[in-house]
C-alpha cells in the first residue's frame, strides 16, 4: 500500500449546498473544523460517521456531468446502499435530486450539481 484515501473531492458550483445535500443523504457533519483544509465559500467538507470525508470544491464554469454521455462524463459517482429503494428515492427527490435511470435493483440520480449517484438495494 502506498497510501490511504484522505477524501473524495467533488467539483461543483455551490460547495456548501452540495455538502448539505450529501449530509441529508448519508449523515455526518458539514464543515467540521479540520486542520487539513481551510473552509470557506470555495471549499466545504462532510465528515461521515465512519471516518470518510467528502470535500466539495468550487470550480469556475462548472459543467455538470450527464448520465451516459461521453461529452460530459460521470468522472466519479457514489453507490449508496439502501434498505428500501422506493423510500430512498422519495427522500432524495425531496432533497432536490433528479432521477436519471432505473435498472431494477438500483437507480441512478443526479445530485444538485449534476453528479450521478446510485441507490442500490442493500
Amino acid at each position: 500500500m502506498i497510501g490511504k484515501l484522505q477524501c473524495l473531492v467533488i467539483d461543483c458550483s455551490e460547495p456548501a449546498a452540495l455538502a448539505r445535500f450529501y449530509a441529508a443523504l448519508l449523515g455526518g457533519e458539514v464543515d467540521r473544523p479540520d486542520g487539513r483544509w481551510s473552509l470557506g465559500e470555495s471549499w466545504s467538507t462532510l465528515h461521515l460517521d465512519d471516518g470518510e470525508v467528502l470535500c466539495f470544491q468550487r470550480v469556475a464554469d462548472h459543467r455538470p456531468p450527464r448520465w451516459a454521455c461521453a461529452e460530459h462524463p460521470q468522472q466519479a459517482h457514489l453507490d449508496v446502499d439502501v434498505a428500501d429503494l422506493d423510500e430512498a428515492e422519495r427522500r432524495v427527490l425531496a432533497l432536490g435530486a433528479v432521477r436519471l435511470h432505473d435498472a431494477g435493483g438500483w437507480r441512478v440520480f443526479a445530485d444538485l450539481a449534476g453528479h450521478p449517484f446510485c441507490l442500490v438495494r442493500g
